[in-house]
């Protein structure tokens, strides 16, 4: 499987080789997709190769594994979004020289994944004074009680309410960072609405969390008038979700033939985006040219998902292939803010960002008394 070096490159988390009492360290992080490393190829810095028996890995928070025991395995997984820390039993002075980080290893399903970083040597770390967390398992029970801990103590502020909750921390993986409890909020509940959509078809009860009195009430009469006029009709007008790069080139003439060139490949572009999810597929891709500016708006559909982390990885293994494949551009930004995340703007009202659903009801004349 061909992967961009650029997103390669991404697996390194620059900024943690770090000295150690026994050598040095550094850390990887699966960007990619669940995978299982089957065998450890070869690492070294600055040129000089390091041997396998020198080098150690830690897999979740309490494994640790020489480079023979993954090899002997071949089968070691490392989910998305997971931490190796690779410890290396070698002796080097911290600064702030940059050296060359060689990594070459073979996991499924890439296959052989080889490549080079620069970074400098840290010296050895003090244990933080800010949030406690633990980069193998940020959701394990002992760093939870850790945080907890470290929150009442910062706040003064107990958490005897928020420390209680039915739900497993585990599934929040990707969801919320430094998590320590859960807020419980009043709950009421509206309906059933009668909903004839394209998808949604029947009554749909609405729950709604407040503490404004009378809210839910007012829903509720607003629900049983929409039902007495037949429900409500919801149509999917479109869907669409963006990540929009920027391209920098010398000229603006530069800029124009680089979107010549992507319309041509858009084929190749579309396979490299959607290898990277079994879910996000690339419909277009739009283009506005400014100056020496190439904006590129890639348009998705994510199914049931908002999609905004999908269609970033997507993007970004596209753009690696292009920067790849493609000469003359100068610099270049995954998102250019011509997606608006989270925010108003006309772009987003003229074209689409998400689904863009028209729910409609008429209101038959006999129940205005209502």
């Amino acid at each position: 499987m061909f992967i961009p070096s650029m997103l390669l490159k991404q697996l390194y988390t620059h900024g943690s080789l770090q000295k150690t009492e026994d050598g040095l360290c550094f850390m990887l992080k699966n960007r990619l997709k669940d995978a299982h490393l089957e065998e450890i190829l070869q690492i070294s810095l600055d040129g000089k190769h390091i041997s396998n028996e020198k080098i150690t890995l830690k897999v979740g928070p309490d494994t640790l594994l020489s480079a023979e025991e993954v090899n002997a395995s071949g089968n070691v997984p490392f989910p998305l979004r997971e931490v190796i820390t690779v410890f290396l039993d070698v002796k080097a002075k911290a600064g702030p020289e940059k050296l060359k980080l060689g990594i070459e290893f073979k996991a499924a399903p890439f296959g052989k994944l080889k490549f080079t970083v620069e970074d400098n040597i840290s010296p050895i770390a003090d244990k933080p004074a800010g949030i406690p967390r633990d980069p193998h398992d940020d959701y394990r029970p002992e760093i939870i009680e850790q945080r907890q801990q470290f929150f009442a103590a910062a706040t003064g502020a107990p958490v005897d309410h928020i420390s209680k909750y039915s739900i497993d921390p585990g599934t929040l993986r990707g969801n919320i960072e430094h998590f320590i409890g859960v807020a419980q909020v009043p709950i009421g509940v509206a309906g059933p609405l009668k909903v004839n959509g394209e998808y949604a078809q029947g009554e749909f009860v609405v729950p709604l969390a407040t503490t404004e009195g009378t809210l839910v009430a007012s829903y509720n009469r607003g629900v049983k008038l929409l039902n007495m006029s037949g429900g409500v009709k919801a149509t999917v007008v479109d869907d669409a979700m963006q990540r929009a790069p920027v391209f920098i080139f010398s000229d603006a003439r530069g800029a124009r033939d680089f979107v010549k060139w992507v319309n041509e490949n858009i084929d190749k572009i579309r396979d490299e985006a959607e290898a990277t999810s079994s879910v996000a597929k690339l419909t277009y891709i739009d283009h506005f040219l400014s100056n020496k500016f190439a904006f590129l708006r890639f348009n998705y559909l994510t199914g049931d998902a908002a999609g905004q982390n999908m269609v970033g990885r997507a993007t970004f293994a596209a753009c690696g292939w292009i920067l790849d494949n493609y000469e003359g551009i100068e610099n270049f930004y995954l998102e250019s803010n011509f997606a608006t995340d989270k925010k108003a703007s006309q772009i987003n009202i003229m074209r689409t960002r998400g689904k863009r659903v028209t729910a409609e009801a008429t209101i038959k004349r006999e129940y205005k008394k209502y």
